[in-house]
């Protein structure tokens, strides 16, 4: 019985998608987070679950960094991101991070149904509208390196890593995750020779390059 994750901020969106998934994908157990941080949880207390639907945009989750978090804390999870922009360069970075795949939040039932049987049967899926378009971008400079590294970095790194970004002190970060300053030094250190910098700034510069603006929000009136 496949188990699926909806993580959506938006409860309207989240009952539709629950509501269809129970219809396309037999006997599917379907939860649902409304945050990253209810992801990660959820997760946690069900590591059987077969896929994650991502959204690109939540409060605690901007961009690639939910992403990046859970393939981080759960590498052996499926994740597809959902949005309702499809940006072919968006979505050839989310691939390049390890994404399974990208359904528009526009698609139809028949897409849907399309993309989820690709996935639960171990294949990277796009619409096929999108496809020409995603295959011809060459990728964002850097990325390559970065996913390669943050593939290297155990969970606790990279939820050390995490901190770092938003500018936790590692005493602060001992006290958060409920470890001792030395190993969050030690952590440190990895986490620089697996990324290539030399600090804790390059090493937050770059996961936070992960960080997209939401358009929505950005809509001139």
């Amino acid at each position: 019985m496949p188990r699926l994750l909806i993580v959506d901020d938006h409860p309207l969106y989240r009952l539709a998608l629950a509501q269809a998934l129970a219809g396309l994908v037999e006997d599917a157990r379907v939860d649902e987070a409304e945050s990253l941080a209810a992801a990660r949880k959820s997760l946690a207390d069900a590591p059987d679950t077969d896929l994650v639907l991502l959204d690109l945009h939540m409060p605690d989750s901007h961009g690639l960094m939910g992403l990046a978090a859970l393939r981080a804390e759960f590498p052996g999870v499926a994740v597809v991101m959902i949005s309702a922009h499809d940006d072919p360069v968006t979505i050839r970075r989310a691939l390049d991070f390890g994404a399974a795949g990208f359904i528009p939040k526009r698609a139809g039932m028949d897409e849907l149904q399309a993309g989820l049987r690709a996935v639960l049967d171990c294949e990277q899926w796009l619409p096929e509208s999108l496809r020409p378009a995603v295959r011809a971008e060459p990728g964002h400079p850097n990325d390559e390196a970065l996913a390669t590294g943050l593939d290297s970095l155990t969970p606790q790194q990279f939820r050390v890593l995490e901190r770092v970004a938003q500018g936790r002190l590692n005493k602060q970060i001992a006290d958060e995750l409920g470890i001792q300053e030395r190993t969050v030094k030690a952590h440190m250190s990895a986490i620089f020779e697996k990324l290539g910098v030399r600090n804790r700034t390059q090493a937050g510069v770059l996961l936070r390059s992960l960080e997209l603006g939401d358009p929505a929000r950005h809509v001139s009136s």
